[in-house]
Formats: C-alpha cells, structure tokens, sequence
C-alpha cells in the first residue's frame, strides 16, 4: 500500500490476505482518477445535473425561535435519494466504472446508501447486490422496495442481530470470493483502508458547500456545526470544511438508544474502548472479553458498535465532542421540525437536532449553528407511528 491510511494511531488495514492487492488496486485507482481532470469533470456534471448538488442552505426561523439562536439546515436531505450517501456512491461508483469492473456490492442499515447503490448501479448499468440485515429490512422496507424497483438484489443476512455490523461482515465475505469483476462500494467513513479518505473526500463537497453558504448567506462562519454519527460520513463531510476554523466548534452525536448508562446504545464515541473492527482499528462498543457488543437505536443508519477512524482522532485531540442523543428525545426532534418548518428529518438526523434542543436556554441568541440534515424521514414515519401516536406529537410541539 502506497498509505498507511493511519488518523493517529487509528485506522489501518487489517484484513485477511486475498483482500490486500484489492486494496492496494482500490487505493492505485483513487489516488490515480480522484485528479483527474476527465473524472472531475464528470463527476461534478453528474453531481449537478443527477444529484442535485449544491443543496441549499437554510435558516430554520421557527425552529429556531424554538431552540433560541439561529439554526441553519444544511439540506442534505433534498438530494437525489433522499441523503447524502448519493455523495459517496456517485464518485465510487464512477471510479468502479473507471477501473473496469461491472458487478457492485454494499453494506446498508437504514437502507438510504444501499438505494444510493442500487440507483447507481442502474444508471451505469452494473449488476447490483446490497447485503441488508433482516432486521433492517423489517424495519426500512420501503427503502428495500426502491432498491429492488432499481433492478438491485437484496441479499437478507439473518446472523447476528441482522444490523448493518452483519450486512458489513457478508458483504467483506462476499468480495473475498468476488473481486476479479465486483468493487465493494462501502458506505461510510470506517472499514480498511483507503475507504476512509475516500469516503471523506466524496462527501467533503458538503463541508465546502457549506462553509461557502455561511459566508455568503450569514457574512460569517457559525460557531458550531452539528452532526449525527453512526459510522460517521455526514458528520466527516460537513465537519472537513471547518478543521481548520479552530473557532467552529464540531459537535458529532451519536444514538443513546435507551440511555448509555443501561447499554442498550450505539454510542460508540461515548462509551467504547479501542478495538479492531471491520478491518480498522478505532474505538468500538466491546465486552470485557472483546467481543463486539449488540446495539440499539431506533435509528437503524445509527445501529453500529465502530466507527471511522478519523472521528476517533478527533476526539481524542478535542478537536470535536461528540454526545449521545436518546430514542425520546429523537422522536421529540423529529415532530419538532417537522411541525415548525414541515421538513420531515430522518431519525438519523434528527439525533442531531435533539442535540440543538438540548441546548435551549444555554446558548445566546445570537450563536449560530449549523445542523447537516442528512436524510429525509419518509423512510421513517412508520417507526415514528410506532413509538408515538400523532395526539402524543402534537402535544409536543407548538402551533404557533
């Protein structure tokens, strides 16, 4: 490997041998087309005219009044596909298509990067599998039915808890017997090397975008930006364009699930130790013996023990904080900008705006926060209908 793909000491590529010259091809690929000005340019064509880029930036006034400061929605969420995994299928998607090959695989949880998948894979017409724990696809059918509308097979994994952890494992086990003609198109910014800075630098185009939008619109940068973090590639996208705006405070929040303190989360930041998951070193929920705890979230893009390795660094330096936000207070967030601005967060994102209502009443009026709202909730209104009735959401929210 040309890298050694390490933020710190985390990251790495600890994977069985037959998946080292894929790696090292992978990574020959990227740095050899990321640069390229034929690649770019079409790339950025296909971001525009195929995603929807740029995505707007918007003052959420009522919302706000709400909170008490002014809270800015980066509006990931009106991208092709409803989030912002089509970012990061788009580019390795096309980088796939570059390098020759012509079947694709992918992991998916809440369903969002697996149709990101599936919707690539028709437009360059690849043959397509995306490999989806059973209790995911329970519980985001509707995302399981688009992806199969996209002419993608949906591969159900029943080991494990049927979460995106053991989506993740099949579809490693998979590429082994595969990778002669199949590109694995990971979906977040954790796993081996070099998918970590590929990832990143895909989804980078949010954070640029973003701090663009603050100057232009606002005449300053905001003095936080907010994002949700499962395997964490919203929260690297938007966070990569203020590392180095020392006075922009990063803020990454993760599922509390039920409450950290009864272990039944997907806090990984939070509460993990440091341990060796999916073929990089990071921190991840583990027992005392290293076995890979079961999660919990009512978020099921959120339902992970690991994260991505640059997170990690980021934490330990302080240059970010990352919280854990609970299943309540989502389900709270998600009615709340709903019925304030009628923009239907996912349950993903909306961990991030349960972090911004948290905070009422100990910020001054004038901070301004910027929230990537990375997904739309259609995906997730039967899961809300579950937990709450419309009664129970709208006693929680106001009218006026």
């Amino acid at each position: 490997m040309r890298y050694k793909g390490r933020f710190g000491d985390y990251g790495g590529f600890y994977v069985p041998e037959v998946l080292i010259p894929v790696l090292e091809e992978l990574e020959d690929a990227f740095y050899r087309f990321y640069e390229d000005p034929r690649f770019v340019a079409e790339l950025a064509q296909l971001s525009r005219h195929y995603s929807g880029r740029p995505s707007p930036l918007y003052h959420a006034k009522r919302f706000s009044e709400h909170v008490g400061f002014r809270v800015y929605l980066k509006r990931e969420d009106l991208l092709h596909g409803g989030a912002h995994k089509i970012n990061n299928s788009l580019g390795q998607g096309l980088l796939a298509r570059y390098m020759g090959k012509t079947k694709l695989i992918a992991e998916t949880g809440a369903g969002q990067h697996g149709l990101a998948t599936a919707m690539i894979g028709a437009l360059f017409g690849m043959e397509t599998k995306i490999f989806m724990g059973v209790t995911d696809i329970e519980r985001q059918s509707v995302n399981v039915h688009k992806m199969k509308l996209c002419g993608a097979e949906v591969v159900p994994i029943e080991g494990g808890t049927g979460t995106l952890k053991d989506a993740i494992n099949d579809a490693l086990r998979y590429w082994t017997a595969h990778v002669t003609d199949t590109f694995y198109l990971f979906g977040s910014a954790c796993g081996p090397h070099p998918y970590p800075t590929i990832v990143k630098h895909f989804q980078s185009c949010i954070g640029k975008e973003a701090r663009q939008q603050c100057l232009e619109q606002i005449g300053k940068l905001p003095d936080m930006v907010v994002a949700c973090v499962g395997g964490g590639s919203n929260a690297i996208g938007i966070f990569s364009g203020f590392l180095d705006d020392k006075d922009v405070r990063l803020v990454g929040v993760e599922a509390g699930g039920k409450s950290v303190s009864s272990g039944l989360h997907a806090a990984t930041l939070v509460a993990g130790r440091v341990g060796i998951l999916h073929g990089a070193k990071a921190y991840l929920l583990q027992d005392e013996q290293g076995q890979v705890c079961e999660t919990e979230s009512i978020s099921a893009g959120l339902d992970y023990p690991g994260v991505g390795p640059e997170h990690c660094l980021l934490k330990d330096t302080g240059r970010a904080t990352y919280v854990a936000a609970e299943d309540e207070s989502v389900l709270d967030a998600f009615a709340m900008l709903t019925r304030t601005e009628g923009i239907l967060p996912a349950l993903e994102s909306s961990h991030a705006l349960a972090y911004l209502i948290s905070q009422k009443g100990k910020l001054g009026p004038d901070t301004v926060a910027v929230v990537n709202l990375s997904g739309r909730g259609d995906k997730d209104v039967s899961i809300v209908e579950k937990h709450r009735s419309l009664a129970d959401l709208a006693t929680k929210t106001p009218r006026h």
